[in-house]
């Protein structure tokens, strides 16, 4: 048996701090390599071990292809040798994927938990935690009623239906809690899409709509609440951040009003500044001392805030390095990769980087030719940045200061959910199918 061993806080929080700071090294090291909540390992998009491929079809490195009952942009994660998916399946028989008009049509759903194998699709197990009319309906065209992602951390997995509860499971699935947080209003009926954040025992819940907005932390374990702070912010989609800097672990929320970072043990603000754009919805990322929190709609912001300065309001400190008021997106979250910083413009298919530490333009809006709606948000691994695009065609660029594409791969699917990389594998998952992408042996 492992022994727990006291990790150092360091100005960038690694993989560890994704779980608690007495871990075992086995799975700290499983947390590295495995993509267990939204954004991945470091909550930045990125996989430092995974080598997957660069090209692929539908007749070339798919390892298996199988079909998801229902409908979701949940994305997968990915712990051991299991891919685990959230999903709301219709019970009145009706297709998810027809065409919409107006709002999407309120009827009783299963929302329902997946548990495959990563050797082959199958379904390892399954659990169906409520059935349900959801309270109001989504977005006509994007929304999903299991739009938010998963987590887990070898030892629980989260699964989170929003309005329609939040329910904890040991890996095999056996229920060991569940929580009703009540119902979200979201504004014209929009739908939701905020998922939770795990750090150790504590799992941190955005809960921002039309009503009373707030954030919550509970026990991992038992879903004790540990606290919980009102929030003057309407609407929003973004998850939240944990971060370990300088021997103090805060989260770190976007808002229209406010950007702002709390004390994850006691639910303290420790600082604020402006907030980003209405329907804020890009979740924040961080490296090296710095997050940075983006929006772009109706107005464009990003701020890039180092920590190390971010105390009480941040309209009276340095913290704020660097700032853009142009080209932010709206839905797609951003990619930082070994200094830099990738964003999109709104849902389009035109990328920027930038310095991340300075801010300087690498290079912007620049057009991918083979991913013109893009809203799922980018990933990287081994040296390549990979965007996944709404008309099925997946851009693979080489990492760098200049802009180069090394492929477009094309599905026969469409995309909203973000790829997880593990070992040489994408998963990605489509409208319709879940996708494993590797190299063919």
């Amino acid at each position: 048996m492992t022994r727990p061993t006291t990790l150092l806080v360091t100005l960038a929080v690694t993989a560890a701090a994704v779980l608690a700071l007495e871990t075992p090294q086995a799975a700290v090291a499983d947390a590295e390599r495995y993509w267990p909540q939204w954004r991945g390992p470091h909550a930045t998009g990125v996989s430092d071990h995974a080598t997957p491929p660069v090209e692929w079809s539908e007749t070339k490195n798919i390892r298996w292809k199988v079909r998801i009952p229902g409908r979701g942009s949940a994305s997968p994660v990915v712990w051991g040798d299991r891919v685990y998916l959230l999903t709301a399946v219709p019970t009145d028989g009706g297709d998810e994927h027809a065409p919409r008009g107006g709002v999407a049509p309120r009827v009783p759903h299963r929302y329902v938990v997946l548990a495959l194998n990563r050797a082959d699709g199958t379904v390892a197990w399954q659990r169906v935690a409520r059935e349900e009319t959801p309270h109001e309906a989504s977005h006509n065209q994007f929304g999903t009623w299991a739009s938010s992602s998963a987590v887990t951390d070898g030892t629980h997995l989260v699964a989170y239906f929003e309005s329609r509860g939040l329910y904890v499971y040991d890996m095999a699935g056996t229920l060991v809690w569940e929580k009703d947080l009540g119902d979200r209003r979201m504004r014209n009926e929009f739908g939701e899409g905020t998922s939770p954040a795990l750090h150790g025992n504590t799992l941190v819940i955005q809960w921002d709509h039309q009503g009373q907005s707030f954030i919550v932390a509970l026990d991992k374990r038992n879903g004790r609440e540990l606290w919980r702070v009102e929030r003057d912010e309407i609407d929003g989609w973004a998850t939240p951040l944990i971060v370990a800097h300088g021997g103090q672990v805060q989260v770190v929320t976007n808002g229209m009003n406010k950007v702002r970072g709390y004390n994850l043990a006691t639910g303290a603000l420790l600082w604020e500044g402006p907030g980003t754009t209405m329907n804020p919805i890009p979740s924040p990322v961080h490296a090296d001392g710095m997050v940075f929190l983006t929006s772009g709609f109706r107005g464009n912001n990003l701020k890039a805030i180092r920590l190390a300065e971010a105390r009480g309001d941040l309209t009276t400190t340095r913290a704020i390095a660097w700032t853009l008021d142009r080209d932010t997106p709206y839905v797609p979250s951003p990619l930082l990769y070994r200094g830099v910083l990738y964003i999109l413009k709104s849902n389009n298919g035109l990328l920027s980087a930038f310095d991340a530490r300075t801010g300087t333009p690498h290079y912007q809006t620049q057009r991918l030719e083979g991913a013109p709606n893009v809203f799922a948000s980018p990933v990287a691994a081994d040296g390549r940045v990979y965007i996944p695009s709404q008309d099925g065609t997946t851009m693979v660029l080489r990492h760098g200061t200049t802009f180069e594409a090394l492929a477009t791969n094309a599905l026969d699917d469409r995309f909203d959910a973000s790829m997880a990389l593990v070992d040489d594998t994408i998963y990605l998952r489509g409208y319709r199918h879940l996708y494993a992408i590797a190299e063919e042996r």
